[in-house]
């Protein structure tokens, strides 16, 4: 079999490209795309994605660049993997910034870098569960740091202790998504993290039963979500936002933060066809019935 068979990148892919949108142009009007969250308004519910080691990989200052694009666009920022001092440059651009960190198995870095979160006023903070093991089963070692699955009774007690928003990024089960709603969890993002582990079941297949668990808790999504389209069929199906990545990527090598910025304002733009042709005047009158799977 090919090789690309089981990449579940291209499994949620090819299940977002299985959903049709029906049109609604009676009573329709121009819709309203603003999203709040935890508080603060935004543009609207496409944000980017918790990318990481951008100056490392790509060139230096491209991690400000996607700070810079997202808070010209009025999006919210996550970024994931990054030393304390990198976070708070990222915050002084004015973007609002939800930090993802990783289960260090030294749970003194984990707590730590939540703290630094709190404290320099981060929007929310998260946990990257899904980093927990490596390729061969054992512990993941990322940048020479042990990773470590986290115990539903560690993210109890930092729920309680965190006085920000505290998020949960690789959810893909509902297994997963009780026990860290019970343990205070105030937002999931249902995710395979790139494909992570094949054969992944694609995050908006799982939508619409985490939603009907989360009791109104913002559920996110990302994965091959690249375009406004991608976005509106998530959130019809249960998501309150979502993240895109890679495609970011490309926008920051081609024109930096005005890439960025330019890359989100058209998303939110054909968000905005998408809702004006289904007769979704707003973000909560998104009716999950205009959505067909063929």
């Amino acid at each position: 079999m090919p090789e690309s068979i089981g990449n579940s990148n291209r499994i949620s892919r090819e299940y977002i490209d299985s959903l049709r949108i029906e049109t609604r142009y009676m009573d329709a009007v121009c819709p309203d795309t603003r999203f709040t969250l935890y508080g603060e308004t935004f543009a609207s519910p496409i944000m980017t994605a918790a990318l990481s080691h951008l100056d490392k990989f790509m060139f230096p200052g491209a991690a400000l660049a996607l700070a810079k694009g997202a808070a010209a666009a009025k999006a919210v920022l996550w970024y994931g993997m990054a030393e304390e001092e990198e976070v708070e440059r990222l915050a002084a651009t004015g973007a609002r910034l939800i930090e993802i960190v990783k289960p260090y198995a030294d749970r003194g870095i984990l707590w730590r870098k939540l703290e630094h979160a709190e404290r320099i006023g981060a929007l929310a903070v998260g946990v990257d569960i899904d980093h927990a093991f490596g390729p061969e089963g054992g512990p993941d070692i990322v940048n020479g740091f042990e990773m470590k699955a986290l115990a539903t009774a560690e993210l109890k007690e930092i729920c309680a202790a965190i006085h920000r928003p505290v998020i949960v990024k690789g959810v893909l089960s509902a297994w997963d998504a009780e026990r860290c709603l019970a343990a205070g969890a105030q937002g999931l993002v249902l995710s395979h993290h790139n494909n992570r582990i094949e054969y992944a079941l694609p995050p908006l297949a799982l939508l619409p039963e985490i939603k009907d668990m989360a009791g109104g808790i913002p559920l996110f999504v990302d994965c091959e979500i690249k375009t406004g389209m991608d976005a509106f069929k998530a959130l019809a199906l249960g998501a309150a936002g979502v993240c895109i990545g890679r495609p970011l990527m490309t926008a920051i090598r081609e024109d930096t933060e005005n890439g960025v910025c330019n890359y989100l304002n058209r998303a939110r733009g054909e968000l905005a066809k998408a809702m004006a042709f289904t007769g979704s005047a707003s973000l909560d009158r998104i009716d999950p019935a205009v959505i067909h799977r063929v």
